[in-house]
């Protein structure tokens, strides 16, 4: 299976140099936020294949004006191709905003999916805007990642945790693929392509 994973800013390749064809060996798309409505309705269109989804912190208007043809994975686990995609999307808290979240309430909102994660015996990939406290983050409060989001991947051992909202712009030592146990951390900035 092949997955596209998209966040923060179009992909050139995929968007205004898009040629054909280029989309077609996707199974799967997952967006990590922060992303315009059109371009995920233009990559759900071009791709036949389906997109999952979760907000970023900029994605207030998704809440009234979600994407068209395109699945909102947030606070609930879709199963799409046979993965199982929990979805968790927002930042840190650092200003007022419907897609941001203090420690506590995103703790909130994981406990919230107990029953589901019951259910569905777990989840296998954590697909999720912000990345987790300590992997992949910043000290600032704008780019912190969530101490939740480590417990999560403690407890459950997904075989992916793909985010966004850490862009490579930020640094050069900001890395695209980590390792917490037997988790691939993946950073989605832009595109990134997986290989299950």
């Amino acid at each position: 299976m092949k997955i596209l994973a998209v966040s923060d800013v179009p992909s050139l390749k995929y968007y205004e140099y898009y040629q054909p064809g280029c989309l077609d060996p996707f199974d799967l798309i997952l967006a990590c936020g922060d992303l315009r409505r059109s371009y995920l309705e233009f990559l759900v269109t071009m791709a036949h294949c389906p997109l999952v989804y979760v907000r970023g912190n900029h994605d207030d208007v998704f809440l009234t004006q979600p994407p068209e043809g395109c699945e909102c994975a947030d606070d609930r686990i879709v199963v799409e191709k046979g993965l199982r995609i929990l979805g968790l999307g927002g930042s840190y808290r650092y200003r007022d905003g419907q897609c941001m979240y203090t420690e506590q309430q995103m703790a909130r909102r994981i406990r919230r999916l107990k029953p589901q994660l019951r259910r569905s015996g777990g989840f296998d990939i954590l697909l999720t805007h912000a990345p987790a406290r300590g992997l992949n983050d910043f000290d600032t409060l704008s780019h912190r990642g969530f101490e939740c989001f480590n417990d999560l991947l403690d407890k459950y051992q997904p075989r992916y945790f793909i985010h966004g909202h850490i862009h490579f712009t930020y640094g050069i030592h900001i890395p695209q693929y980590t390792q917490r146990g037997d988790t691939t951390v993946i950073n989605a900035y832009e595109h990134c392509l997986i290989e299950i």
